[in-house]
């Protein structure tokens, strides 16, 4: 049995530029770390490796330098990794990065059992990786785990936070899950056993590897959405202050939005 955890090297600031044609973050020389909620999905993972005594490997797709939270994750206990690198997979959108994350755990792992992911990056923040794995793969997908139970060789028990509710469910193998820093406090790697990891453990994989390589599929070739514009929001003391009561407040509130005086010099439409 084979588990998949899917992680990545984000920026450890928030003060990252942005390439003014393509769109895309500036990732060179800037500090980085792993993905704060990919260290509950590698826990997890654990978890399950413990009781089913599967084979657990971490995945993340970058420059090479991102081969720096592959070790971290087997220091926390990952058996192998793989770091899935070309420059034909940079500048993806969610829709190319979740394709090649997909075409690699096809590729390379056609007895994956289960694929785990954090629920979402600091970076992109769109929580949407994991559902389109699991669409181009072909598996069931649950979201937002914050726990397991009868885990088994075939199928594992998972609980979900609905937000309203929490929900119970019995999934079959293979199956893609995501999983929610509600799922507790995870372990972080001690310098010693970061510094006593292997590289030889990690395996690089490139566009040739993939059973699909067309290269219009993966980076910005394969992404139908870009950035078109990132830009500062300005900022404007002009306010109204508006009293009394609801329907009072909402009509006034409707006049002074229509009113020419309140859109004055102002680039509405």
């Amino acid at each position: 049995m084979k588990i998949i955890v899917c992680i990545k090297q984000v920026p450890s600031t928030q003060k990252v530029a942005v390439d003014p044609t393509t769109g895309v973050l500036i990732r060179s020389g800037i500090d980085t770390k792993m993905n704060p909620y990919d260290l509950y999905a590698i826990d997890l993972a654990l978890q399950i490796k413990k009781s089913t005594k599967a084979q657990l490997t971490a995945i993340t797709m970058g420059p090479d330098s991102a081969k720096a939270v592959l070790k971290e994750a087997m220091a926390l206990g990952c058996d192998d990794g793989v770091l899935i690198s070309d420059r034909a997979f940079a500048g993806a959108d969610v829709l190319a990065t979740s394709y090649t994350l997909a075409s690699v755990v096809s590729s390379i792992a056609k007895d994956v059992a289960l694929v785990v992911c954090g629920k979402q990056t600091t970076d992109g923040d769109t929580a949407q990786v994991g559902a389109e794995m699991a669409a181009h793969l072909k598996m069931p997908f649950v979201g937002l785990v914050m726990g397991i139970h009868d885990v088994t060789t075939t199928s594992i028990g998972l609980t979900s936070d609905q937000g309203n509710q929490l929900v119970d469910l019995n999934v079959n193998y293979p199956a893609v899950i995501s999983v929610s820093e509600k799922v507790g406090q995870p372990d972080l790697p001690s310098y010693f056993r970061l510094s006593q990891m292997d590289e030889t453990k990690i395996k690089v994989v490139t566009l040739q590897d993939l059973d699909d390589h067309d290269p219009n599929h993966y980076g910005l070739s394969g992404s139908p959405t870009q950035v078109e514009k990132i830009f500062e929001p300005t900022h404007d003391n002009d306010h109204v202050l508006i009293h009394g009561s609801t329907k009072e407040a909402m009509d006034h509130f409707v006049e002074v939005m229509t009113s020419n005086h309140y859109f004055r010099g102002k680039d509405h439409g």
